[in-house]
């Protein structure tokens, strides 16, 4: 017994070791684990992207603006005019926040307990300014809370003992701060990336295992053909999935879907050609089902972490944004947050949708040439 147990010990000893695929998958996935779970997720929210409506154009608002940024928690990238445009900005995703200080900031400055420790607190106390938030994201919505009593010790220049409101904070998209409103959106990006990447991963390799690909030899079908008839009827599952998930979504946990239908349709379809492109490409890859299942959890594990579902983006180092800029989930996240959460309409996020159409049309052509209608 011990020397038959011995033997398939060796034989599959000998396996792994001659498929360089799995034991590549050995080392890579605890290394990009501890990686992103060490080095790349942050919880603690710094450098969002904000703008600042600046009706005073006091001293006392530049010094502000300066005491803000120099916390880095929120980066001022842009000016706006008026309310209005900051709104506009935040529904297309421009911008996270928005500080608005009003044409009387120095007045309410000087005359507000935290400011002037002598003054009595009243309940009636205006506050300086006020922040204008995406709600819709929880974890920059409490981040941007957190300043609501930001202490004004520099600009009084003296310690300030009074804990008041000293910003008001307007919360849109999600006032109620119910975390199921930012997950479920996000959830049909995860689910998207696993089912569209998995379904098609797979495909030419299946071919090959059961023996087709001497059928697909013969006949005059051409690679670029076969690519989109692989990609053609998985376009319809997943616009199934996007509909069982946002009327679930809508029925049972009272998300809104306040965008329209043709943005969130044509979202949806640049997301699943794209991630369908991702998965042929991986099949023209491996060699066996499972080096595509493997090489599907190597994709798959970096889009859940770094698209922004579970950890703020903002948060996130240069690095690993770079590695999310790449993944088509980190853009259709914006964009169905955008669509379904803000109202935005696809054209105002170009530049998402833009990114997934040239992912499709690149992916589709590399996975053509490297297709060769030959066996070995």
């Amino acid at each position: 017994m011990w020397a038959r147990l011995l033997a398939i010990i060796t034989k599959e000893l000998k396996q792994l070791a001659r498929d360089r695929m799995t034991f590549g998958m050995i080392v890579m996935i605890p290394l990009l684990q501890l990686m992103l779970f060490g080095y790349a997720i942050n919880t603690d929210v710094r450098h969002v992207p904000a703008g600042v409506v600046d009706l005073s154009q006091s001293s006392y608002s530049r010094a502000l603006l300066q005491a803000l940024s120099a916390s880095q928690v929120v980066d001022f990238t842009h000016n706006y005019s008026s309310a209005t445009a900051a709104e506009r900005a935040i529904t297309n995703g421009e911008v996270k926040a928005v500080l608005y200080l009003p044409a009387d900031f120095g007045e309410r400055l000087v005359n507000h307990p935290a400011f002037d420790s002598r003054r009595e607190r009243s309940a009636l106390t205006r506050p300086v300014a006020q922040w204008l938030v995406d709600g819709s994201d929880t974890m920059v919505a409490a981040t941007i809370r957190a300043l609501r009593t930001m202490p004004l010790d520099e600009l009084a220049d003296r310690s300030v003992s009074a804990v008041v409101p000293t910003f008001e904070v307007v919360e849109y998209f999600n006032p109620e701060q119910r975390s199921v409103v930012n997950i479920v959106p996000g959830l049909l990006a995860v689910i998207l990336t696993m089912t569209m990447i998995m379904f098609t991963s797979a495909a030419i390799v299946r071919e090959r295992e059961h023996g087709n690909m001497e059928f697909l030899i013969a006949t005059p079908v051409k690679p670029l053909e076969l690519m989109l008839g692989k990609i053609i009827p998985y376009v319809l599952v997943g616009l199934i999935q996007v509909t069982i998930i946002l009327c679930v979504g809508h029925w049972v946990f009272a998300v809104p879907v306040r965008g329209g239908l043709d943005s969130l349709l044509l979202a949806s379809l640049l997301f699943i050609c794209a991630s369908l492109t991702l998965g042929l490409v991986i099949s023209t890859i491996a060699q066996t089902q499972l080096q595509a299942m493997q090489m599907t959890v190597f994709v798959l594990m970096p889009s859940i972490l770094l698209s922004g579902f579970m950890f703020p983006y903002e948060a996130m180092p240069s690095a690993a944004q770079w590695i999310a800029e790449a993944l088509p989930a980190t853009h259709f996240m914006r964009m169905v947050r955008g669509v379904v959460l803000r109202q935005a309409e696809v054209m105002s996020l170009g530049k998402d949708a833009l990114w997934l159409l040239g992912f499709t049309c690149i992916g589709v052509l590399i996975a053509s040439k490297r297709f060769h209608k030959r066996l070995g």
